[in-house]
């Protein structure tokens, strides 16, 4: 049988069913249903989910929801969670503070643990801009950076603890965190600065060793990663057990330079909580 016979007429479409198909809506209704649409969608998830989210969090973990701040006597010094460095001006020879560009020259301050170094911008620590070097391993700037951080921790450390060595020296000492702010250091790092905290403060080492103790945290979860000492946590102790200024008064007259110091609060523009030095 030959294809024409086997094909059907088609039939005509039935005028109910052509009636049946809505007409198209106006655009105008169209863009009104979206703009709705986002609108709730917006109050919904952009303002009522994120406001319901902090209410239960302020009443369930407040200290975690606010970042886990640290107030002393009412004045915030710092997060548990954002590293920082503990630092003290420069004296300079007419016993003043050296400045550099109208900025205060700073050091490491030796009656303090000091955290691991940090390659964020514009300074470092700086939580608004978490980040890494970006340097690769090979680099010879990667190389005299690395250097330059295990010649400032042998001169920091080596004096109070004379057997140490390059080799001895760990890992997170010289190099900077993915992030820049690491809040801990590890127990290795900690057990080599607490020679020079305990002589500073005049404080028996094992009851430095005490506090690094105490200050240290377990593995995540008690398999991820490796165990950290905080270290604003543990110098926050330390000045609790041992005036701030009678340590400085030590360190510099280890130094031979006559200085008077205070802890003061972090300025506006830094997470650095360092001392007041005045000639």
């Amino acid at each position: 049988m030959s294809a024409e016979h086997t094909q059907r007429p088609r039939r005509p479409r039935s005028s109910a069913l052509v009636s049946a198909v809505p007409p198209p809506r106006p655009l105008r209704r169209e863009l009104m249903t979206a703009a709705l649409a986002v609108l709730m969608f917006t109050i919904l998830l952009g303002v009522a989910y994120p406001l319901l989210i902090e209410g239960v969090s302020q009443v369930a973990f407040p200290s975690s929801a606010n970042g886990q701040q640290i107030h002393v006597k009412g004045r915030l010094v710092g997060s548990k969670l954002i590293g920082q460095a503990f630092e003290t001006p420069v004296i300079g020879s007419d016993g003043r503070p050296e400045e550099k560009e109208g900025k205060p020259v700073l050091e490491p301050d030796p009656i303090y643990f000091q955290s691991r170094p940090s390659a964020t911008e514009p300074g470092p620590y700086n939580a608004a801009a978490s980040a890494f070097s970006n340097l690769p391993p090979n680099s010879t700037i990667t190389k005299e950076v690395d250097e330059a951080h295990i010649r400032e921790y042998l001169a920091l450390n080596k004096p109070y603890d004379p057997g140490l060595t390059v080799g001895e020296i760990p890992i997170d000492a010289v190099t900077s965190s993915a992030s820049g702010l690491d809040p801990q250091i590890s127990i290795a790092n900690a057990d080599i600065q607490a020679h020079r905290v305990a002589a500073l403060r005049h404080l028996p080492l094992a009851r430095v060793d005490a506090l690094v103790g105490k200050y240290t945290s377990s593995r995540g979860l008690g398999f991820s990663g490796e165990p950290g000492v905080n270290v604003l946590e543990l110098n926050l102790a330390l000045n609790r057990i041992s005036s701030p200024a009678a340590s400085a008064g030590a360190a510099a007259a280890a130094a031979a330079v006559p200085v008077r110091s205070n802890l003061r609060a972090p300025t506006s523009h830094s997470s650095t909580a360092h001392r007041e030095v005045e000639g």
